[in-house]
Protein backbone atom coordinates (compact mmCIF):
# COMPACT_ATOMS: atom_id res chain seq x y z
CA UNK A 1 0.00 0.00 0.00
CA UNK A 2 1.11 3.32 -0.66
CA UNK A 3 -0.13 6.81 1.15
CA UNK A 4 -1.40 9.65 -1.68
CA UNK A 5 -2.19 12.75 -0.42
CA UNK A 6 -6.02 12.30 -0.04
CA UNK A 7 -5.74 8.49 0.60
CA UNK A 8 -4.17 5.67 0.63
CA UNK A 9 -4.03 3.55 -2.74
CA UNK A 10 -3.14 -0.33 -3.52
CA UNK A 11 -1.39 -1.53 -6.68
CA UNK A 12 -3.83 -3.30 -9.50
CA UNK A 13 -4.23 -3.15 -12.83
CA UNK A 14 -6.48 -1.19 -14.61
CA UNK A 15 -8.79 -2.75 -17.68
CA UNK A 16 -9.42 -0.97 -20.91
CA UNK A 17 -12.88 0.06 -19.71
CA UNK A 18 -12.16 1.68 -17.04
CA UNK A 19 -12.37 -1.36 -14.25
CA UNK A 20 -9.66 -1.98 -12.32
CA UNK A 21 -8.80 -5.66 -10.53
CA UNK A 22 -6.15 -6.59 -7.71
CA UNK A 23 -5.04 -9.97 -9.88
CA UNK A 24 -4.72 -10.81 -13.58
CA UNK A 25 -6.19 -14.46 -14.31
CA UNK A 26 -6.67 -16.05 -16.90
CA UNK A 27 -10.10 -17.52 -16.91
CA UNK A 28 -10.53 -20.43 -19.12
CA UNK A 29 -14.12 -20.81 -19.13
CA UNK A 30 -16.48 -24.12 -20.17
CA UNK A 31 -19.51 -23.23 -21.43
CA UNK A 32 -20.99 -27.03 -20.59
CA UNK A 33 -20.15 -29.80 -18.02
CA UNK A 34 -18.96 -31.96 -21.42
CA UNK A 35 -16.03 -29.55 -22.15
CA UNK A 36 -14.73 -29.41 -18.37
CA UNK A 37 -12.64 -32.11 -18.88
CA UNK A 38 -10.56 -30.35 -21.59
CA UNK A 39 -10.77 -26.74 -19.58
CA UNK A 40 -9.48 -28.37 -17.12
CA UNK A 41 -6.09 -30.05 -18.72
CA UNK A 42 -5.83 -26.60 -20.72
CA UNK A 43 -5.51 -25.07 -17.18
CA UNK A 44 -2.81 -27.91 -15.68
CA UNK A 45 -0.36 -27.17 -18.97
CA UNK A 46 -0.81 -23.47 -18.20
CA UNK A 47 0.40 -22.53 -15.10
CA UNK A 48 -1.65 -19.51 -13.89
CA UNK A 49 -4.61 -20.39 -15.68
CA UNK A 50 -7.88 -20.61 -13.61
CA UNK A 51 -10.52 -23.11 -15.10
CA UNK A 52 -14.14 -23.17 -14.08
CA UNK A 53 -15.81 -26.22 -14.26
CA UNK A 54 -19.56 -26.60 -13.46
CA UNK A 55 -22.06 -29.56 -14.16
CA UNK A 56 -24.48 -26.62 -15.87
CA UNK A 57 -24.91 -25.42 -19.73
CA UNK A 58 -27.30 -28.31 -20.89
CA UNK A 59 -30.55 -29.58 -20.46
CA UNK A 60 -31.82 -25.31 -19.68
CA UNK A 61 -34.26 -23.10 -20.39
CA UNK A 62 -35.89 -19.62 -19.82
CA UNK A 63 -34.79 -18.21 -16.59
CA UNK A 64 -32.73 -21.19 -15.63
CA UNK A 65 -30.00 -20.74 -18.95
CA UNK A 66 -29.91 -17.45 -18.75
CA UNK A 67 -28.93 -17.63 -14.94
CA UNK A 68 -25.94 -19.73 -15.75
CA UNK A 69 -25.36 -17.99 -18.87
CA UNK A 70 -24.96 -14.91 -16.91
CA UNK A 71 -22.57 -15.85 -14.33
CA UNK A 72 -20.52 -17.42 -16.27
CA UNK A 73 -20.31 -13.79 -18.21
CA UNK A 74 -20.07 -11.84 -15.15
CA UNK A 75 -17.25 -13.96 -13.96
CA UNK A 76 -15.28 -13.57 -17.07
CA UNK A 77 -16.30 -9.51 -16.87
CA UNK A 78 -14.87 -9.98 -13.15
CA UNK A 79 -12.05 -7.05 -13.04
CA UNK A 80 -9.56 -9.44 -11.63
CA UNK A 81 -9.57 -11.76 -14.60
CA UNK A 82 -7.22 -10.29 -17.52
CA UNK A 83 -7.96 -12.27 -20.32
CA UNK A 84 -10.40 -15.51 -21.09
CA UNK A 85 -10.39 -18.61 -23.25
CA UNK A 86 -14.02 -20.01 -23.57
CA UNK A 87 -13.89 -23.73 -25.02
CA UNK A 88 -17.53 -24.85 -26.10
CA UNK A 89 -18.54 -28.71 -26.46
CA UNK A 90 -20.22 -27.25 -29.93
CA UNK A 91 -24.21 -27.95 -29.33
CA UNK A 92 -24.70 -26.48 -26.03
CA UNK A 93 -27.70 -24.28 -24.96
CA UNK A 94 -24.78 -21.76 -23.91
CA UNK A 95 -23.59 -19.36 -26.99
CA UNK A 96 -20.27 -19.24 -26.59
CA UNK A 97 -20.04 -16.55 -29.50
CA UNK A 98 -22.57 -14.90 -27.56
CA UNK A 99 -20.62 -15.24 -23.95
CA UNK A 100 -17.44 -14.13 -25.67
CA UNK A 101 -18.98 -10.90 -27.19
CA UNK A 102 -20.56 -10.13 -23.37
CA UNK A 103 -16.93 -10.43 -22.07
CA UNK A 104 -15.35 -8.92 -24.91
CA UNK A 105 -17.39 -5.29 -24.13
CA UNK A 106 -14.58 -5.01 -21.37
CA UNK A 107 -12.33 -4.60 -23.94
CA UNK A 108 -10.19 -7.68 -22.65
CA UNK A 109 -8.81 -10.54 -25.38
CA UNK A 110 -11.21 -12.80 -25.48
CA UNK A 111 -10.80 -16.06 -27.46
CA UNK A 112 -13.36 -19.50 -28.06
CA UNK A 113 -13.54 -22.45 -29.68
CA UNK A 114 -15.42 -25.77 -29.75
CA UNK A 115 -14.36 -29.19 -29.04
CA UNK A 116 -16.50 -30.74 -32.08
CA UNK A 117 -15.21 -28.42 -34.51
CA UNK A 118 -11.49 -28.90 -33.99
CA UNK A 119 -11.24 -32.39 -33.68
CA UNK A 120 -11.74 -34.39 -30.37
CA UNK A 121 -10.23 -34.16 -26.97
CA UNK A 122 -6.69 -34.52 -27.55
CA UNK A 123 -6.53 -31.68 -30.44
CA UNK A 124 -8.97 -29.03 -28.17
CA UNK A 125 -6.48 -29.43 -25.46
CA UNK A 126 -3.24 -28.96 -27.56
CA UNK A 127 -5.16 -26.22 -28.94
CA UNK A 128 -6.74 -23.98 -26.55
CA UNK A 129 -3.16 -24.81 -24.42
CA UNK A 130 -1.63 -22.72 -27.23
CA UNK A 131 -4.19 -19.98 -27.25
CA UNK A 132 -3.57 -20.10 -23.52
CA UNK A 133 -0.22 -19.52 -23.98
CA UNK A 134 -0.44 -16.60 -25.90
CA UNK A 135 -3.11 -15.02 -23.88
CA UNK A 136 -0.99 -15.81 -20.97
CA UNK A 137 2.48 -14.40 -22.05
CA UNK A 138 -0.01 -10.86 -23.12
CA UNK A 139 -0.92 -10.34 -19.61
CA UNK A 140 2.69 -10.89 -17.95
CA UNK A 141 3.12 -7.46 -19.85
CA UNK A 142 0.77 -5.66 -17.94
CA UNK A 143 2.12 -3.52 -15.36
CA UNK A 144 0.55 -2.40 -11.81
CA UNK A 145 -0.45 1.05 -11.15
CA UNK A 146 -2.16 2.58 -7.99
CA UNK A 147 -5.56 2.41 -7.63
CA UNK A 148 -7.34 4.50 -5.03
CA UNK A 149 -9.18 2.47 -2.45
CA UNK A 150 -12.13 3.90 -3.11
CA UNK A 151 -12.57 1.33 -6.26
CA UNK A 152 -12.56 -1.53 -4.30
CA UNK A 153 -15.66 -3.49 -4.16
CA UNK A 154 -15.53 -6.38 -1.22
CA UNK A 155 -18.45 -9.02 -0.23
CA UNK A 156 -18.93 -10.20 2.83
CA UNK A 157 -20.18 -13.79 3.82
CA UNK A 158 -20.30 -15.97 6.68
CA UNK A 159 -20.31 -19.88 6.60
CA UNK A 160 -19.69 -22.29 9.39
CA UNK A 161 -21.29 -20.41 11.86
CA UNK A 162 -20.83 -20.83 15.48
CA UNK A 163 -21.73 -18.82 19.01
CA UNK A 164 -18.59 -16.39 18.24
CA UNK A 165 -19.84 -15.24 14.58
CA UNK A 166 -22.58 -12.65 15.97
CA UNK A 167 -20.35 -11.84 18.91
CA UNK A 168 -16.95 -11.41 17.24
CA UNK A 169 -16.55 -11.95 13.70
CA UNK A 170 -19.11 -10.41 12.13
CA UNK A 171 -19.32 -7.28 14.38
CA UNK A 172 -15.36 -6.82 13.25
CA UNK A 173 -16.15 -6.93 9.64
CA UNK A 174 -18.63 -4.88 10.16
CA UNK A 175 -16.71 -2.32 11.53
CA UNK A 176 -14.36 -2.71 8.54
CA UNK A 177 -16.97 -2.84 6.24
CA UNK A 178 -17.47 0.72 7.49
CA UNK A 179 -14.16 1.76 6.54
CA UNK A 180 -14.47 0.75 2.96
CA UNK A 181 -17.51 2.53 2.66
CA UNK A 182 -16.02 5.86 4.16
CA UNK A 183 -13.11 5.34 1.40
CA UNK A 184 -15.74 5.53 -0.81
CA UNK A 185 -15.52 1.80 -2.14
CA UNK A 186 -18.17 -0.69 -2.10
CA UNK A 187 -19.66 -3.33 0.11
CA UNK A 188 -21.82 -6.45 -0.85
CA UNK A 189 -23.86 -8.50 1.48
CA UNK A 190 -26.21 -11.56 0.41
CA UNK A 191 -27.45 -15.02 1.82
CA UNK A 192 -31.15 -13.92 2.15
CA UNK A 193 -31.55 -17.17 3.50
CA UNK A 194 -29.59 -15.47 6.36
CA UNK A 195 -31.48 -12.78 7.24
CA UNK A 196 -34.63 -14.72 7.78
CA UNK A 197 -35.90 -13.44 11.44
CA UNK A 198 -33.52 -10.19 11.00
CA UNK A 199 -34.69 -8.37 7.39
CA UNK A 200 -36.85 -5.88 9.40
CA UNK A 201 -33.66 -4.39 10.80
CA UNK A 202 -31.82 -4.19 7.29
CA UNK A 203 -35.02 -2.82 6.33
CA UNK A 204 -34.90 0.15 8.25
CA UNK A 205 -31.57 0.71 7.23
CA UNK A 206 -32.48 0.78 3.40
CA UNK A 207 -32.16 4.39 1.83
CA UNK A 208 -35.70 4.67 0.28
CA UNK A 209 -38.84 3.24 0.61
CA UNK A 210 -38.54 1.60 -2.56
CA UNK A 211 -35.08 -0.62 -1.53
CA UNK A 212 -37.58 -1.45 1.34
CA UNK A 213 -39.76 -3.21 -0.53
CA UNK A 214 -37.18 -4.91 -2.75
CA UNK A 215 -35.54 -6.68 0.21
CA UNK A 216 -39.29 -7.62 1.72
CA UNK A 217 -39.56 -8.76 -1.83
CA UNK A 218 -36.62 -11.06 -2.36
CA UNK A 219 -37.16 -12.81 1.30
CA UNK A 220 -41.02 -13.53 0.54
CA UNK A 221 -39.89 -15.33 -2.75
CA UNK A 222 -37.86 -16.77 -1.39
CA UNK A 223 -40.33 -18.17 1.50
CA UNK A 224 -42.79 -19.11 -1.29
CA UNK A 225 -40.49 -21.57 -3.00
CA UNK A 226 -39.82 -22.99 0.41
CA UNK A 227 -43.24 -23.49 0.90
CA UNK A 228 -43.92 -24.53 -2.25
CA UNK A 229 -41.26 -27.66 -2.48
CA UNK A 230 -43.27 -28.55 0.87
CA UNK A 231 -40.44 -28.45 2.61
CA UNK A 232 -39.32 -26.19 6.08
CA UNK A 233 -36.09 -24.32 5.60
CA UNK A 234 -35.26 -24.80 9.39
CA UNK A 235 -34.73 -28.02 9.39
CA UNK A 236 -31.68 -26.86 7.48
CA UNK A 237 -30.82 -23.54 8.90
CA UNK A 238 -29.53 -23.15 11.71
CA UNK A 239 -27.37 -26.16 10.50
CA UNK A 240 -26.39 -29.15 12.28
CA UNK A 241 -22.69 -27.80 12.82
CA UNK A 242 -24.44 -24.06 13.72
CA UNK A 243 -26.39 -25.84 16.25
CA UNK A 244 -23.19 -27.95 17.36
CA UNK A 245 -21.48 -24.72 17.64
CA UNK A 246 -23.88 -22.73 20.03
CA UNK A 247 -26.61 -20.81 17.92
CA UNK A 248 -30.31 -22.19 18.72
CA UNK A 249 -32.52 -20.32 16.41
CA UNK A 250 -32.78 -18.87 13.09
CA UNK A 251 -33.85 -15.27 14.15
CA UNK A 252 -30.12 -15.21 16.47
CA UNK A 253 -28.21 -16.74 13.50
CA UNK A 254 -29.70 -13.57 11.31
CA UNK A 255 -29.12 -11.04 13.81
CA UNK A 256 -25.69 -12.25 14.25
CA UNK A 257 -25.26 -12.30 10.22
CA UNK A 258 -26.31 -8.79 9.23
CA UNK A 259 -23.68 -7.26 11.64
CA UNK A 260 -21.36 -8.36 9.18
CA UNK A 261 -22.28 -5.43 6.99
CA UNK A 262 -21.62 -2.76 8.96
CA UNK A 263 -23.82 0.49 9.83
CA UNK A 264 -23.85 1.92 6.47
CA UNK A 265 -27.75 2.44 4.72
CA UNK A 266 -28.67 0.12 1.97
CA UNK A 267 -28.15 1.72 -1.12
CA UNK A 268 -30.18 -0.89 -3.17
CA UNK A 269 -31.08 -4.74 -3.83
CA UNK A 270 -29.86 -6.65 -7.07
CA UNK A 271 -30.39 -9.94 -8.17
CA UNK A 272 -28.03 -12.81 -8.25
CA UNK A 273 -24.81 -12.10 -10.05
CA UNK A 274 -26.08 -8.37 -10.90
CA UNK A 275 -23.45 -6.00 -11.77
CA UNK A 276 -22.63 -4.02 -8.36
CA UNK A 277 -22.79 -0.01 -8.37
CA UNK A 278 -19.88 1.43 -7.12
CA UNK A 279 -20.06 2.78 -3.64
CA UNK A 280 -22.20 2.38 -0.76
CA UNK A 281 -23.80 -0.79 0.41
CA UNK A 282 -25.84 -3.45 -1.39
CA UNK A 283 -27.90 -6.52 -1.07
CA UNK A 284 -27.38 -9.09 -3.44
CA UNK A 285 -30.27 -12.15 -3.25
CA UNK A 286 -28.43 -14.98 -3.13
CA UNK A 287 -28.62 -18.35 -1.49
CA UNK A 288 -26.33 -19.33 2.01
CA UNK A 289 -24.66 -21.90 -0.11
CA UNK A 290 -21.02 -21.40 0.26
CA UNK A 291 -19.52 -21.46 -2.70
CA UNK A 292 -22.96 -20.69 -5.13
CA UNK A 293 -22.91 -17.14 -2.87
CA UNK A 294 -19.62 -16.28 -3.54
CA UNK A 295 -19.40 -17.52 -6.97
CA UNK A 296 -22.57 -15.11 -7.23
CA UNK A 297 -20.45 -11.80 -5.82
CA UNK A 298 -17.69 -12.40 -8.20
CA UNK A 299 -19.89 -12.44 -11.31
CA UNK A 300 -21.05 -9.43 -9.99
CA UNK A 301 -17.92 -7.76 -9.75
CA UNK A 302 -16.70 -8.00 -6.61
CA UNK A 303 -12.18 -8.23 -5.83
CA UNK A 304 -12.61 -9.82 -2.88
CA UNK A 305 -15.10 -11.38 -0.18
CA UNK A 306 -14.21 -11.64 3.68
CA UNK A 307 -15.84 -14.63 5.08
CA UNK A 308 -16.33 -15.04 8.78
CA UNK A 309 -16.53 -18.32 10.24
CA UNK A 310 -16.51 -20.18 14.03
CA UNK A 311 -16.23 -23.76 13.12
CA UNK A 312 -13.98 -23.34 9.92
CA UNK A 313 -13.67 -23.84 6.20
CA UNK A 314 -11.40 -23.97 3.75
CA UNK A 315 -13.49 -22.79 0.98
CA UNK A 316 -11.85 -20.35 -1.87
CA UNK A 317 -12.77 -18.81 -4.87
CA UNK A 318 -11.83 -19.03 -8.41
CA UNK A 319 -11.43 -15.57 -9.78
CA UNK A 320 -10.91 -13.09 -6.05
CA UNK A 321 -9.38 -13.86 -2.91
CA UNK A 322 -11.54 -15.23 -0.25
CA UNK A 323 -10.37 -13.40 3.38
CA UNK A 324 -10.64 -16.19 6.29
CA UNK A 325 -12.35 -14.21 9.41
CA UNK A 326 -12.89 -16.36 12.65
CA UNK A 327 -13.96 -15.17 16.38
CA UNK A 328 -12.68 -18.62 17.90
CA UNK A 329 -9.54 -18.92 18.87
CA UNK A 330 -9.75 -22.94 19.07
CA UNK A 331 -10.60 -22.76 15.72
CA UNK A 332 -7.80 -20.75 14.71
CA UNK A 333 -5.45 -22.85 15.77
CA UNK A 334 -6.55 -25.63 14.48
CA UNK A 335 -7.16 -24.45 11.09
CA UNK A 336 -4.48 -22.08 11.11
CA UNK A 337 -3.66 -22.99 7.69
CA UNK A 338 -6.91 -22.01 6.33
CA UNK A 339 -7.76 -18.87 8.71
CA UNK A 340 -6.36 -15.34 7.56
CA UNK A 341 -7.52 -13.29 10.79
CA UNK A 342 -7.91 -14.21 14.12
CA UNK A 343 -10.16 -11.90 16.24
CA UNK A 344 -10.90 -14.02 18.97
CA UNK A 345 -9.71 -11.70 21.97
CA UNK A 346 -12.52 -9.42 21.57
CA UNK A 347 -14.47 -12.34 23.51
CA UNK A 348 -12.09 -11.50 26.69
CA UNK A 349 -12.24 -7.80 25.89
CA UNK A 350 -8.82 -7.34 25.38
CA UNK A 351 -9.04 -6.00 21.64
CA UNK A 352 -11.93 -3.93 21.19
CA UNK A 353 -14.07 -3.44 18.25
CA UNK A 354 -12.88 -0.58 16.71
CA UNK A 355 -9.10 -2.60 17.11
CA UNK A 356 -10.58 -6.09 15.98
CA UNK A 357 -12.15 -3.83 12.44
CA UNK A 358 -8.97 -2.35 11.83
CA UNK A 359 -7.16 -5.72 12.15
CA UNK A 360 -9.94 -6.86 9.42
CA UNK A 361 -9.29 -3.95 7.39
CA UNK A 362 -6.09 -3.70 7.31
CA UNK A 363 -5.85 -7.37 6.05
CA UNK A 364 -8.39 -6.34 3.29
CA UNK A 365 -5.64 -3.61 2.38
CA UNK A 366 -3.36 -5.77 2.01
CA UNK A 367 -5.17 -8.66 0.39
CA UNK A 368 -6.03 -5.52 -2.15
CA UNK A 369 -2.33 -4.43 -2.81
CA UNK A 370 -1.43 -8.45 -4.04
CA UNK A 371 -0.71 -10.18 -0.68
CA UNK A 372 -2.11 -13.97 -0.83
CA UNK A 373 -4.92 -15.35 1.22
CA UNK A 374 -4.71 -18.65 2.81
CA UNK A 375 -7.15 -20.30 0.40
CA UNK A 376 -4.49 -18.48 -2.96
CA UNK A 377 -1.79 -20.53 -1.15
CA UNK A 378 -3.41 -23.65 -1.30
CA UNK A 379 -4.77 -23.28 -4.38
CA UNK A 380 -8.75 -23.61 -3.43
CA UNK A 381 -10.91 -22.11 -6.49
CA UNK A 382 -14.21 -23.49 -6.24
CA UNK A 383 -16.78 -22.35 -8.15
CA UNK A 384 -20.65 -22.88 -8.56
CA UNK A 385 -23.73 -21.83 -10.25
CA UNK A 386 -26.98 -21.44 -7.89
CA UNK A 387 -29.59 -22.76 -10.01
CA UNK A 388 -33.66 -21.71 -10.96
CA UNK A 389 -35.00 -24.75 -12.77
CA UNK A 390 -35.17 -28.14 -13.24
CA UNK A 391 -33.07 -29.85 -15.76
CA UNK A 392 -34.95 -31.35 -19.33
Amino acid sequence: MTAGSKQATFMGYERENGDVGIRNHLLIIPTVICSNQVSSRVSQLVPGAIAVPHQHGCSQIGADKDRTFDVLAGTGMNPNVGAVLIISLGCEVVDPQALADKIRVTGKPVEWFDIQSVGGSIKAIEHGAKLARELQAKLHMQPKVPIPLSRLKVGVKCGGSDATSGLASNPALGAAADSLVREGGTIVIGETTEIIGAEHVLAERCAEPVIKEQLYHIVDRFEREVERMGADMRGGNPSPGNIAGGLSTIEEKSLGCISKCGTSPILGVIEYAEQLPEGGLYFMDSPGNDIECVSGMAAAGAHIVCFTTGRGTPTGAAVIPVIKITGNGRTFKLMEDNMDVDVSPMLDGSLPLEEAGERVWQEIIEVADGKLTKAEILGHQEFSINRIGPSL
